[in-house]
């Protein structure tokens, strides 16, 4: 079973047919997927995200959820919480655990306290909880979003680069968060990456994309495919 599918996506900026950037897109993301999404800058990663999430409008296709939108979480390139906030790393993951409906309750329950310390254990960050976001590196930082997002118990977690700007080790460690979740927990995972050497490494599925979809397939067919000569 599918929990998003993509059929025959077009997505410009304009009116122009030569404006495409997402020019007929279609492929399906099966439950415990865990795909990652490379191409060229402007090849329309980026784009197809900001679509999915209904960031931006379509000109034409369907994006169809075998999911709710509250079953979804969104982790962004760069981590959003400015390093003023005024909460420790316990308290913003614990907030990932509120509900719309009950965003405004001034309490969590222990059923949310025990979410948020999973959540906080499965991405190695007890030993920070007490600590402030202007006290972690770029790439703990990332595991506090991470983190937040897993509150939600998510059965899509959708990610732009979250390793941008991150060294070697904090980008390799991410991955392997990412890699046991969808083996533990059966998390679906849709990432745009740059990292080839991570996504040979850890990744199910590449899906290569040049406003068209040039490959769709196995991670190891992939590169034993393009013999690691595919970007320019």
């Amino acid at each position: 079973m599918n929990v998003l599918e993509i059929k025959n996506l077009f997505v410009s900026y304009s009116n122009s047919s030569s404006s495409l950037v997402l020019d007929n897109i279609s492929f399906n993301v099966p439950f415990g997927d865990y795909i990652c999404l490379i191409g060229n800058n402007g090849a329309g990663k980026s784009t197809l995200i900001k679509s999915i999430l209904g960031l931006i409008p379509i000109n034409s296709g369907k994006i169809l959820f075998n999911c709710k939108k509250s079953e979804m979480s969104y982790i962004p390139q760069i981590c959003s919480i400015p390093e003023n906030f005024p909460a420790t790393i316990k308290e913003i993951i614990l907030s990932g655990t509120q509900k719309p409906s009950i965003a405004k309750l001034p309490f969590y329950s222990k059923k949310d306290k025990a979410t948020a310390e999973r959540a906080i254990e499965a991405v190695g960050l007890s030993n920070f909880t007490s600590k402030s976001i202007s006290e972690l590196s770029g790439g703990q930082r990332q595991r506090v979003l991470l983190s937040r997002a897993l509150c939600k118990n998510p059965k899509l977690l959708i990610l732009d680069e979250p390793c941008s700007g991150l060294d070697k080790n904090a980008s390799e460690n991410f991955y392997k968060i990412l890699k046991k979740l969808n083996a533990e927990n059966n998390t679906t995972i849709l990432m745009i990456s740059h990292d080839l050497t991570n996504v040979e490494k850890y990744a199910k599925r590449v899906i290569h994309l040049e406003k068209k979809i040039v490959f769709d397939g196995a991670s190891k067919d992939y590169f034993n495919q393009k013999g690691g000569n595919f970007l320019t």
